[in-house]
């Protein structure tokens, strides 16, 4: 009898060591592997995977383009390339964390742009109070954009396409489709070209408009990082519905957005007068798109509610570090645009394989 509850006790125990030891397996092939603690870490710091791709670009080209590649004139040289497409990919940033787009940037900046120049230049206004009429008028671009998107209930994108139109037809009935020269503007406005001029320290020329950017950049980070606004601008970008629940009064959320992103906008007019010198009515036409490429390419989701602001401003410098270094090779520029096509399907993709982590 003893003897029988011996064995009884022992498979007993064997079976429950049997299954713990199933357990233990079922354990460990649940256990991140280390693909998945790269994809949580890339997800928990979005611009990450910008700053990585930008070192690695320059690395790469300094070794095909050579010694002037890294030359202090050719670095600051990209920051001056890229210092107006960087400020509207700042604005673009903006409504897309909020999983909206703005079409219509370009257009905002070049008719805040014309009216700041027609107004100093030819109706004779202080250039100064021309440009800030140009900010209150790339605020109410903003807001309009904003007022049709929360109130009349239009999707962001058909939104700003209209608007991108009324703006660019706007532009060419106030410019008659001519631009103001750059003599023009010296002798009336000089002011206006004031974000073109530069500090020299040695070989590198950095033009203030190149500082903007940069000094842009620093601000938005911060309100959008350390400021209830900000925290509410992420909120109604990655679940709108759980925002209202939460008391966010979303539809000012997004209006504040669209005008802070139209105040961006006139603030990078201002500058590409400096930049360009003269003002073109049908200047920077590609400019959306050249936003939302830096944009994407700097890890900011297009679903919304993840990314970082600065993440654009690498996504702007790895374009122009980019096109830098394929010139200096001797690469055609048709090829030159197809590496930038390139990079935002992998940006993309890459966006896509990240937000697994969140599942």
């Amino acid at each position: 009898m003893s003897e029988q509850n011996t064995k009884t006790a022992g498979s007993d125990f064997e079976a429950s060591l049997a299954e713990s030891n199933r357990d233990q397996v079922h354990f460990d092939d649940d256990a991140p592997t280390a693909i998945d603690r790269l994809r949580n870490l890339l997800h928990g710091n979005p611009t990450l995977v910008p700053i990585i791709v930008l070192l690695v670009s320059i690395i790469a080209f300094g070794f095909v383009a050579g010694e002037r590649f890294f030359s202090p004139f050719n670095l600051t040289l990209i920051m001056q390339q890229v210092s107006i497409i960087g400020m509207l990919a700042a604005a673009q940033s903006l409504v897309i964390i909020t999983a909206g787009i703005d079409l219509s940037v370009a257009a905002i900046m070049v008719l805040m742009a014309v009216i700041m120049g027609n107004l100093a230049v030819y109706l004779g206004v202080p250039a100064p109070l021309a440009i800030v009429v140009g900010f209150v008028g790339g605020a109410a671009a903003g807001a309009l954009n904003g007022f049709l998107i929360t109130r009349i209930k239009l999707p962001p994108f058909i939104t700003t396409l209209g608007t991108w139109n009324v703006f660019y037809a706007l532009d060419l009935w106030l410019s008659g489709a001519q631009s103001i020269r750059s003599q023009d503007i010296d002798t009336a406005a000089p002011v206006l070209k004031f974000f073109g001029e530069s500090l020299k320290i040695g070989d590198a020329r950095l033009t203030y408009g190149s500082i903007l950017m940069v000094v842009t950049y620093i601000a938005l980070w911060y309100m959008l990082n350390k400021t209830a606004w900000g925290r509410h601008v992420y909120a109604t970008g990655d679940d709108k519905e759980a925002a209202e629940l939460a008391g966010i009064r979303t539809n000012r959320i997004l209006i504040s957005v669209y005008m802070m992103a139209g105040l961006v906008c006139a603030l990078a007019a201002w500058s590409s007068i400096g930049r360009v010198g003269s003002i073109s009515p049908q200047a920077f036409y590609d400019g959306n798109l050249q936003s939302i490429t830096a944009v994407v390419i700097g890890g900011i989701s297009l679903f919304g509610g993840r990314g970082s602001v600065m993440g654009a401003l690498f996504g702007a410098l790895i374009v122009g570090v980019f096109q830098s270094g394929l010139r200096l090779a001797g690469v055609d520029v048709l090829w030159q645009v197809f590496a930038i096509g390139w990079l935002i399907i992998i940006a993309v993709a890459i966006d896509q394989w990240i937000r697994k982590a969140a599942a």
